[in-house]
């Protein structure tokens, strides 16, 4: 019998009464019978997997708590990009910790998603005032790949003559932060881009480069004053990228008083935790010029049907991967919960806050350099925020090492150098800086002293000091109490559905429940307070749950090896063809460079083949919606000189075991080429088959879906490569921390050599909480629950593709385009279902004009039928719809709490109708604060920061 606290019981949302219900209503004697009669039984696993048995949620809180002893927590000056920060109590609590915002999805149905739109905006206007440009995106994922998206998109946006010319140069300063190089690396070589890593102050540009990337300040913690440089720069029509670090920038003249066009960075200083690399949230700001060029999504200003103002996701082509073969970025994941809270960082401090936390930070340095010089030691960095570069001989350098960690306390010490460099950062205290003179006083055998007070200084010269005024908009300027923040949150909060309101039936998306025993290491210190680049031998709890996790997800798939470096499913699809495309470098067959993929994939397997320096080929899918075989080996054979891979999804796009798979997948083997899976939907694989089963050779995995990361209202995600043994000495290095010493392996993937590792603790809980009976288990019931709604709405919705035996997966697909005729699209029941406490599932993808439904494992049977009641009312409410009346119950959808209650009420339907279609609707309703929105007008009036209302200068027709 199942113990009663087990995990499995607790995850899983149908029981064993259920369980045989649903079975029934799908004529199925039991789960392996259903399993059987869905999945093709040449590729059933006949084994279990190697994985351990389950623990109770009690047993794995004591297990990660040992482990995270493990871990020893130094206080770490090393910099680079990552600095300790205090996470405010009040957004830890209310945000990081809260299932209101870290359950919620990416807000495409922005009329459920106006809280978090709005902490979104705040965001944008964060970055594009501190940095000084006029349009910022909603996050990216760290400040690495925003400096090669930045690169990319400056490549793809040379002037025509450049083309013409094959400019290809792009210059980056030596003072780059060394995982920034790396990646740039790694997204140049495809493209062509030649770099030119070099010293930017003593190199004469010309006509020859198309773009120029600078840190400000510089890895070491110089601050250099580009204004010359840039000015040169723009006389050959070279753009200028500037790394840019957010806290330094209320001190700093901000990069585009000195002529950037492009400013990227992390805002993992505004209140975000180490986790040992992340996730946190990157920022990319630019020019309105390129706003159809800049990656990921940007959250925008226009109104609804009654003129109010709204948010939503501006211009949603920004989202690069919809172009396909013709994007320069696959990004499709933001940071959304990061971004949340380092916002909310800004609101609670506001620009006075900000800035007198910059200005502490910098005395903080400013006194240990008055302290260290008249120890007798040599400080190089001439102007400087936070970081002094101390020279040292040799034999000082390897005493500092030495004592500092006696004191428990990272410096960074630059390879080759004798030098040694101390980042400090918000919560160094006076005992902190008393420490490090311990440290360089035994090094020079003299007597220590304690600091016992800061100085205030400002070295930064006239010349880079900043002069503009910044985030005096009203929301920076009205939440400084904790008690005013938390009421703010709230209100957000109360505007958004998330997961902790209803199911969110999104296909594709797996949106399962993200159990909070998963969640509560990462508030722990001893997870979430390690710099990345510390030595491994302080990481021993890290190092055993990532390996474990390696291994976990390595025996899951079937493969040889996995890489967690990738931080989303897009990075993971780029890894996964560098991988191939590396193997194939390795058999000197360069050549080979067509990727074939169905016309029905996901828009970010083309764009990543693009960004792989692949050329597409699409291969058509049948009516059914799989792999038509004949194109497939027609196209095989007549690339099979030049072929490289195969990129799949299964079970497919369309939500089908294709029976055909393995002569699928041998076709391509036997031309040459490798076969890349997507695992989107490996939800429907787990414990049953696997990517190695039906003949994969690597492939992505989500684990913000399968394995239970949560989305976050649009990310962190976490995309982690497994590959077969012939590919796994390719997989990722890193330059400071190498997880793969392989001289064949690729460049950074990302800026942190294990990627969000602090976001894998909570895939590591899922997998030893349900143990492998329990992974199995899931897997089953996430079948049966597609299944079920299959049931349920068949004789209501069309089904659009089944398998062999008339069965979905895990997922099906609803078709709603002959519901034209009676003047209803698909975009109108989507709104609709907001009315009744639902988000809607996937909208037309990956067939326009249908809906994609996802239930998962974690929704009980009452939820499923909730749902289908709500599908089912919405088909008669259709039935009853004209084309000819736009005054329809679905039209009007969603309906506010402001329009039911209004004076005046003008409809033929009642305001019982609108607001409570059904009984269940009463017990817990959840209002849209904003009626439907109007996207075009929005994007003809685009406007991306939170300007006071009456500076907006909107059209006429926004005001009633």
């Amino acid at each position: 019998m199942m113990s009663l606290d087990s995990f499995s019981q607790r995850h899983l949302g149908v029981n064993t009464t259920q369980k045989q219900e649903m079975l029934n209503a799908v004529k199925a004697d039991c789960i392996e019978d259903l399993v059987q009669q869905i999945i093709p039984e040449s590729i059933l696993l006949e084994e279990k997997l190697k994985l351990p048995t389950a623990l109770t949620e009690f047993q794995y809180s004591r297990l990660i708590q040992e482990l995270s002893l493990k871990n020893t927590v130094f206080r770490s000056y090393i910099g680079l990009g990552y600095h300790e920060s205090y996470v405010p109590a009040a957004i830890q609590r209310n945000i990081l910790e809260n299932p209101s915002w870290y359950t919620a999805y990416t807000p495409y149905q922005a009329e459920i998603a106006q809280g978090r739109l709005e902490a979104l905006l705040n965001y944008q206007t964060l970055v594009c005032e501190l940095t000084g440009m006029e349009l910022a995106n909603a996050s990216l994922l760290d400040e690495a790949t925003a400096a090669a998206e930045a690169m990319s998109m400056l490549f793809s946006l040379r002037s025509r003559q450049q083309k013409k010319n094959k400019v290809s140069k792009f210059m980056v300063s030596d003072q780059i932060l060394p995982q920034t190089l790396s990646v740039l690396k790694t997204r140049a070589i495809p493209l062509g881009i030649e770099l030119h890593v070099v010293d930017c102050q003593q190199t004469v540009l010309d006509d020859s480069y198309f773009g120029v990337i600078l840190q400000y300040p510089c890895k070491n913690g110089e601050v250099i004053d580009y204004t010359e440089l840039t000015q040169k720069a723009k006389a050959f029509d070279i753009k200028v990228v500037v790394a840019a670090d957010l806290l330094s920038l209320t001190l700093l003249k901000e990069p585009s008083a000195f002529g950037a066009d492009v400013v990227v960075g992390t805002t993992q200083r505004f209140g975000i935790p180490l986790g040992y690399g992340g996730p946190h949230a990157a920022y990319f700001a630019t020019k309105t010029d390129y706003k159809r060029s800049i990656p990921g999504r940007i959250i925008g200003v226009t109104k609804d049907q009654e003129g109010k103002r709204a948010l939503r996701m501006a211009l949603q082509t920004r989202e690069q991967h919809i172009k396909r073969d013709k994007a320069t970025s696959n990004i499709c994941t933001a940071q959304v919960l990061l971004a949340v809270m380092a916002s909310m960082y800004g609101v609670y401090h506001g620009s006075e806050g900000l800035e007198n936390i910059a200005q502490r930070i910098h005395n903080k340095a400013f006194t240990l350099d008055l302290e260290l010089s008249k120890l007798g030691y040599q400080q190089n960095n001439k102007v400087y925020f936070d970081t002094l570069l101390v020279e040292v001989s040799a034999q000082e350098k390897e005493a500092i090492q030495s004592f500092a960690l006696d004191q428990k306390i990272n410096f960074h010490y630059s390879e080759g150098q004798n030098t040694v460099s101390i980042s400090l950062n918000e919560v160094t205290t006076l005992k902190d800086l008393s420490d490090i003179i311990s440290v360089f006083s035994k090094a020079k055998d003299k007597p220590s002293i304690k600091i016992e007070e800061v100085q205030d200084s400002l070295i930064i010269s006239d010349e880079l000091k900043r002069t503009t005024d910044f985030l005096k908009q009203d929301v920076f300027c009205k939440y400084h109490t904790e008690t005013e923040l938390m009421r703010y949150i709230k209100k957000l909060e109360r505007k958004d559905l998330a997961l902790n309101h209803a199911m969110i039936p999104l296909g594709s998306c797996t949106m399962k429940l993200n159990a909070a025993s998963q969640m509560l290491p990462l508030s722990n210190p001893q997870w979430n307070n390690i710099h990345p680049f510390v030595p491994l031998d302080q990481v021993k709890g890290y190092a055993q749950v990532l390996k474990e996790l390696e291994n976990y997800l390595t025996e899951i798939t079937g493969f040889a090896a996995t890489s967690l470096q990738p931080n989303s499913g897009a990075q993971g699809e780029f890894a996964g063809l560098m991988v191939i495309r590396a193997y194939h470098l390795s058999r000197n067959e360069p050549h080979r460079n067509i990727c074939l993929i169905p016309s029905s994939a996901h828009g970010t397997n083309p764009a990543s083949a693009i960004m792989a320096g692949m050329k597409v080929v699409v291969v058509k899918v049948t009516e059914q919606g799989n792999i038509n075989l004949d194109d497939l080996k027609e196209k095989a054979d007549k690339y099979k000189d030049q072929l490289a891979a195969l990129m799949i999804t299964y079970p497919s796009t369309h939500g089908v075991y294709e029976s055909e798979i393995i002569e699928v997948t041998k076709t391509i083997h036997d031309n040459g080429g490798q076969v890349y899976m997507d695992g989107a939907n490996m939800n429907a694989q787990v414990g049953l088959t696997h990517p190695k089963r039906i003949g994969a050779d690597v492939c992505h995995l989500n684990l913000h879906k399968t394995f239970a990361i949560p989305h976050g209202g649009g990310g962190p995600g976490v995309g982690p490569i497994c590959v077969a043994s012939q590919l796994k000495d390719f997989l990722p290095k890193h330059p400071l921390v190498n997880p793969n010493e392989n001289p064949s392996a690729i460049e950074a993937i990302s800026a942190a050599p294990w990627g969000s590792a602090l976001a894998c603790l909570i895939s590591y809980g899922y997998i030893r909480m349900l143990g492998v009976s329990g992974l199995k288990k899931a897997t089953q019931i996430a079948i049966l629950n597609a299944n079920y709604i299959q049931y349920r709405l068949k004789d209501s919705y069309p089904i659009l593709y089944t398998g062999d035996q008339n069965r979905v997966a895990h997922e099906m697909i609803i078709d709603c385009r002959p519901f034209k005729e009676k003047g209803i699209e698909v975009t109108d029941i989507a709104k609709r279902l907001m009315d009744y406490g639902f988000h809607a599932p996937t909208v037309s993808f990956p067939v326009a004009g249908t809906m994609m439904i996802e239930p998962t494992e974690s929704e009980s049977k009452e939820e499923l039928d909730r749902f289908c009641d709500a599908m089912i009312a919405i088909r008669q409410e259709i039935e009853a719809s004209t084309a000819d009346n736009p005054n329809t119950l679905l039209k009007n959808a969603p309906h506010t709490l402001a329009m039911i209650t209004a004076d005046h009420w003008g409809f033929s339907y009642t305001r019982q109708q609108a607001a409570y279609p059904l009984d269940y609707v009463r017990e817990n309703k959840f209002w849209p604060s904003v009626r439907r929105l109007d996207e075009a007008f929005g994007d003809r009036n685009l406007i991306c920061t939170c300007t006071p209302m009456e500076e907006y200068a909107l059209e006429e027709e926004a005001v009633l």
